[in-house]
């Protein structure tokens, strides 16, 4: 295998595998900036070695043993006790700490789950709400900085400061590396269900690169998803936001064409989509709705998708429904995100001109400026309307602004469609 090969295989890897790699040594040395660099210490020796030797049979568990020795390594140099370095020895020798984190186990031992304990601790009100959902989405979702900015719609410069102020104010208010109990944990819940919904949405249509998804990111959402849900069963919103990954995740294998092209959701074979998960969806969302509180964004979302997925025909959606519920959200959340989504509902629903009259509204938006989808949204209703040379130009303006190559791609066919 060629340096290059290795190359991508390592970063492959690393996006797979950085947020355990993180969260384990985070657990072992009590400071997530310094188990970030451990972990990246582990990926450049992989860099180094790999060309020569090749790369392992299971080179996720080569690279969290690689990180252990430097995090044995990092305890020596700070003089703890010769008993914590032979019980974390024997650990590894064992397997015990190489191993992937059991769910069920996780639950019977109030979250024995390193990952979980990654988000609360970096959801710690110690920190600024910007700063713990980029440090998690750093962390645990294995993001780059420029990933993040785009997911912020702010520069990556902001997000680069705001990393190292948080890793600076954790480890200087010595945080502890923890799942919260009682009122503490409540408190956070919040901010640790727009992080896991955050990831999902990368994982979902990622914001950059050659891959249309990331499954791999949904499903380790899902997967902390499930689990707050049975620490805070009596929290709506908590099964709110299940059902709603539930249910778009049941999509995945309809959303990408035979070339890895992304498929629209009109355009999409709806037999391909998951009926198991749309069901564990739909029993998420009745959950969430009996416990009887106020609809929150969670739970209205949820609705939202729910009305996707009941529809067996694209002609079958309830779109006046759709509009209604965007309509509940942007008054309990409002945002320019939302008011486009309610745009797009209500262009299906009363006519394509009725959709721009309300796009039309938020081309000024600074908060959208860079956002792909405005021009997008846009270039659909101009086209509808017969307004062809206009929605081309704006497709070609979507298409500049995406990072995402399948959905560069997608945006300037729809750009050409309009010339013919």
């Amino acid at each position: 295998m060629t340096a290059s090969e290795v190359h991508r295989t390592v970063d492959a890897l690393w996006r797979m595998e950085s947020p355990r790699l993180i969260a384990a040594l985070a657990r072992m040395v009590r400071d997530v900036g310094v188990a970030e660099e451990l972990a990246q210490d582990a990926l450049v020796t992989a860099l180094q070695k790999w060309p020569e030797s090749g790369v392992p049979e299971n080179p996720g568990a080569w690279l969290m043993a690689a990180a252990k020795r430097r995090a044995i390594d990092h305890l020596r140099r700070n003089k703890l006790l010769e008993r914590k370095h032979e019980e974390l020895r024997q650990e590894i020798e064992s397997g015990g700490m190489g191993a992937v984190p059991d769910v069920d186990a996780g639950l019977d031992d109030d979250v024995g789950d390193d990952l979980l304990r990654l988000v609360f601790t970096a959801c710690h009100p110690v920190l600024a709400p910007e700063s713990r959902l980029a440090l998690t989405l750093r962390l645990l979702g294995g993001l780059t900085t420029a990933e993040i900015a785009r997911a912020f719609l702010v520069s990556e410069s902001t997000i680069a400061q705001r990393l190292v102020r948080a890793k600076r104010t954790l480890a200087e208010a010595h945080v502890p590396f923890e799942v919260p109990r009682s009122a503490e944990r409540a408190a956070r819940l919040a901010s640790v269900l727009e992080v896991v919904y955050l990831i999902f949405n990368e994982g979902y249509a990622a914001t950059a690169g050659q891959d249309w998804l990331r499954p791999a990111l949904c499903e380790e959402a899902l997967r902390l998803g499930r689990i707050v849900a049975e620490l805070a069963p009596h929290e709506p919103e908590v099964h709110g936001l299940v059902a709603l990954m539930e249910i778009q995740a049941s999509r995945t294998r309809a959303r990408v064409g035979p070339a890895g092209e992304p498929v629209l959701l009109l355009d999409q074979n709806r037999a391909l989509w998951d009926r198991l998960l749309i069901q564990r969806g739909f029993a998420a969302l009745v959950r969430a709705e009996a416990l009887g509180a106020a609809r929150g964004p969670y739970v209205l979302q949820a609705q939202i998708a729910a009305c996707h997925a009941r529809a067996l025909v694209p002609e079958a959606t309830d779109w006046a429904q759709i509009a209604g519920h965007y309509a509940a959200l942007a008054r309990i959340a409002p945002s320019p995100v939302v008011e486009l989504n309610r745009a797009v509902a209500v262009g299906m629903a009363q006519g394509a001109q009725a959709g721009l009259d309300l796009v039309e509204v938020l081309v000024a938006e600074p908060a959208l400026q860079g956002y792909h989808l405005l021009p997008a949204v846009r270039g659909d209703f101009l086209f509808k309307v017969g307004r062809r040379a206009e929605a081309r130009t704006e497709f070609e303006r979507a298409a500049a602004l995406t990072r995402n190559e399948p959905e560069r791609a997608l945006l300037l066919a729809r750009a050409r469609a309009c010339c013919e």
